[in-house]
């Protein structure tokens, strides 16, 4: 009787999780639906874009939308936090290159798995970086400043916002690609670098482009390449590292939405269908060139597609240029 009695109660809980699934109404009506966004909140790019992103789905989907600002540890911190969420529909997690395709191969203990603990429901958009050295620089083109970073090996730093960060990263990827041989300066504020390398203190940056595209187009730093395959809508008169021949010399932050591992599938599919025509829109488009990225969206499937292939890209960069977390 007893174990007839937990069967009958087992079922009943089980009907009760998933009948506003089955009902389709997921969200149910007043109740917030939580993004988690690993970074701290006031401006930052994915701070911003996950906003941007969260009005348009209260809109659609007719509940507030809640941004919980999660910091810390780049990212792993936020991640871990949403990984361990119930995977109810109400919590999910709105994250970046950096911390679901750099973190899981820099920290031996990240507090997650990108790819185990997540249910991928789509990408968001991309923001690449871009090339840009000090105006004294005896350069004008990415392929003269190739050849005099290849020969003049150790003279040449670069900045970042820090160890196995986008910028960071990118630099190594050059160095892999081009041969050359340069000295990372990791800072703790793009800024402070940004004003740095304007008075030649490091010569260079691969910043991303919302963060150094006023100082491009006010001339005070000199701009070589979009690290992409698509020229950016913010600097549309830079010219893009496959149109000058180095197709392989990419980095970008991309931006993306994820769900616990376990939230319906339902769930997943209706996210992924507002998220893609929130994408479509054209004033939605607007706004996210105007901060310099593109719009991607598309499949769950293509998000793990993508984010398989970037474990792999970063992971190879970190092995071969023995970058270790600090």
């Amino acid at each position: 009787m007893h174990s007839i009695l937990k069967t009958l109660s087992s079922v009943a809980l089980i009907t009760a999780l998933t009948a506003p699934v089955c009902a389709q109404s997921w969200p149910e009506a007043g109740k917030p639906v939580h993004i988690v966004v690993p970074a701290p909140g006031g401006g930052g790019t994915g701070d911003t874009i996950a906003r941007m992103l969260a009005e348009q789905l209260a809109t659609r989907l007719k509940t507030s939308f809640v941004i919980e600002n999660k910091p810390g540890a780049n990212g792993n911190i936020g991640a871990s936090f949403a990984a361990k969420s119930a995977p109810d529909g109400y919590r999910f997690l709105f994250s970046w290159a950096g911390t679901l395709a750099v973190s899981p191969k820099l920290y031996t203990t990240p507090g997650f798995d990108s790819q185990k603990d997540f249910a991928p429901i789509a990408l968001i958009c991309d923001v690449p970086n871009i090339l840009v050295v000090n105006n004294g620089q005896p350069v004008k083109t990415l392929k003269e400043f190739v050849e005099y970073a290849k020969n003049n090996p150790g003279k040449l730093n670069f900045g970042s916002t820090g160890i196995g960060s986008s910028m960071h990263l990118a630099g190594e990827l050059f160095m892999t690609q081009t041969g050359a041989k340069m000295v990372h300066v990791p800072y703790n504020a793009p800024g402070t670098a940004t004003t740095n390398m304007i008075a030649n203190d490091i010569q260079l940056m691969f910043q991303l482009v919302p963060g150094i595209a006023s100082q491009v187009k006010a001339e005070k730093v000199k701009a070589l390449a979009i690290l992409s395959d698509a020229r950016s809508p913010a600097l549309p008169d830079v010219p893009t590292t496959t149109e000058l021949g180095f197709p392989k010399l990419q980095s970008s932050t991309w931006f993306a939405m994820l769900a616990p591992k376990g939230t319906p599938a339902p769930i997943i599919e209706k996210m992924n269908t507002e998220i893609n025509a929130v994408l479509k829109d054209p004033e939605f488009q607007k706004k996210l060139a105007a901060i310099g990225a593109t719009t991607l969206g598309g499949t769950p499937q293509k998000l793990s597609a993508h984010l398989s292939a970037e474990l792999d890209k970063w992971g190879a960069v970190i092995q071969a240029a023995g970058i270790k977390a600090q």
